[in-house]
């Protein structure tokens, strides 16, 4: 078999994953977005449908401001056992770490109401040992094992110190049991350009810990590819004893490296050979791996993920692709109909609080976004658009709005500190289509009319929506809003059609 990395592209980073039979369950982080903690499906590890998300009540979680791309949903890690799906994650939520594990025995359906735990740090993991003990990892300072009553959320007895990885900031800790030997997975360096896996294992499960004489296990570190920061990697072996490897990784736009799509999941092929795991082509991710075993190939029935979809927003429910910035506010959002209805508030988006924004990952350099738009604007300022967006204080857009009292397309552009609008169009019809064309170098942005007619309206460099000028862990979303810029807005903004699809480079 022949496959391409990323298996989940644009911003899906610390991928954890669990095998049930032949099916194969994985997540990832959700930052500040909600529905939070996607889920996956697949039968051969290459094809994944998104099957839901483990947090999607507000009753689950709370989504703070303050850190855009900083904060919230960290690391979860996914695990089954005796016919129950176990997730764990941490709130990241300023000076408050809050882990808490969430439950289903169907993956796709409703999760449970978190159960608090007691530990603090990042980065949980869980591992069910053969003898009935359940036992938590976690991230803080170093890396440490409580037991746990996975009832109850109680830690039992006492915590204790495993081993710390051969660098600085070992975190995502994994503990698998494999021939009667503990083998535990960290990940080090930091989740940048030095990122790695680090392996050691040990005939007792508090140690001590004997390094893997090949680590790191995993890193792209000083190799000419075109993944980089590979690391923070969870184990899991097919139905026919092969065993892989998730992790993470980026794709820069160019050189110098700057990389818009955020943290992406590759597969590795790995394998457990005089009592040492190996992974990769010689310990380093490739674009393209070609393997001799692999579980036979299986298209996904439902939504594949980062696949080519088309949005009329007339399900009983929103698509899986779509999240909220933070916590959904009732009444700024509605599915209706008559299409999606945004009714923005006062909030800006420059400003770091809910909004009337849905946005779905940019998962492609290259990809082609339309969005057909209903809205006269009544008051001066208000606006409704589409807009490529990393954070308050990193985006471009184009939008309908009043401007000193004449109806207008707009297309502006905020980098950090600076904010240009750079075009005004005048526009008086209720309706047209947006248009959003993305490539390595360039965001294009224009609009068709109800004639047909396409008005090119500017663009804006793609360096500059990038992690490296102004992100953290996430990556670029392409976002459909609605805003009344300090005021709520007197009218509604409807949205009938969304389509994205993905373009050859």
């Amino acid at each position: 078999m022949q496959y391409q990395n990323p298996i989940l592209s644009g911003f899906h980073p610390d991928p954890s994953i669990c095998r049930v039979g032949k099916d194969f369950y994985l997540v990832t982080s959700s930052f500040e977005y909600f529905p939070g903690i996607p889920i996956f499906h697949s039968r051969d590890l290459v094809h994944w449908e998104q099957i839901g998300h483990c947090l999607t009540r507000n009753s689950q979680v709370y989504l703070v401001t303050g850190a855009p791309n900083c904060l919230n949903i960290y690391a979860p890690t996914i695990r089954y056992h005796e016919g129950t799906f176990y997730v764990v994650v941490t709130n990241v939520t300023g000076d408050n770490h809050g882990n808490f594990i969430v439950t289903a025995t169907d993956p796709a359906g409703e999760w449970s109401e978190p159960i608090p735990l007691p530990f603090a740090g990042i980065d949980p993991s869980l591992f069910f040992d053969d003898d009935g003990k359940v036992y938590y990892l976690g991230t803080d300072g170093g890396i440490y094992l409580s037991q746990l009553d996975i009832a109850t959320g109680e830690a039992i007895g006492e915590t204790h110190a495993l081993w710390q990885g051969t660098a600085n900031n070992p975190e995502g800790p994994h503990l698998y049991k494999i021939n009667g030997m503990y083998y535990l997975l960290l990940a080090q360096g930091g989740t940048e350009l030095c990122h790695m896996a680090v392996l050691a294992r040990s005939k007792s499960i508090l140690g001590p810990y004997e390094p893997c004489p090949h680590n790191p296990i995993l890193t792209n570190i000083g190799k000419n590819l075109p993944i980089k920061a590979a690391g923070h990697a969870d184990l899991v072996d097919d139905a026919d004893g092969n065993w892989w490897a998730v992790c993470l990784g980026n794709r820069p736009l160019a050189y110098p490296f700057r990389h818009n799509l955020g943290r992406e999941t590759m597969l590795v092929p790995a394998r457990l050979e005089n009592g040492w795991f190996y992974l990769g082509e010689d310990r380093a991710v490739l674009p393209e791996f070609t393997v001799e075993h692999a579980p036979a190939e299986e298209i996904p029935a439902g939504y594949a993920a980062c696949s080519a979809v088309t949005d009329d927003f007339r399900g009983d429910s929103l698509h899986l692709m779509w999240n909220y910035i933070y916590n959904p506010v009732e009444g700024l959002i509605q599915q209706t109909a008559s299409g999606l209805q945004m009714h923005g508030n006062e909030v800006s988006l420059w400003e770091d609080a809910p909004k009337a924004w849905l946005g779905r990952r940019q998962e492609h350099f290259c990809c082609t976004v339309e969005a057909d738009l209903h809205f006269i604007p009544q008051q001066e300022g208000e606006e409704a658009g589409l807009t490529v967006y990393m954070n308050p204080a990193h985006h471009y857009e184009i939008a309908r709005t009043m401007r000193d009292g004449r109806d207008c397309v707009i297309l502006r552009r905020r980098i950090g500190g600076l904010c240009a609008v750079e075009q005004v169009l005048p526009y008086s019809d209720e309706t047209m289509t947006l248009r959003l064309e993305c490539n390595r170098n360039r965001y294009r942005f224009s609009f068709r009319t109800a004639d047909g007619t396409v008005q090119p309206v500017g663009s804006g460099e793609t360096q500059y929506l990038t992690t490296e000028a102004g992100g953290c862990f996430t990556g670029n979303y392409i976002a459909l809003y609605a805003s009344g810029n300090g005021k709520p807005m007197t009218t509604t903004a409807t949205f009938t059609r969304f389509s994205y699809q993905p373009e050859a480079e």
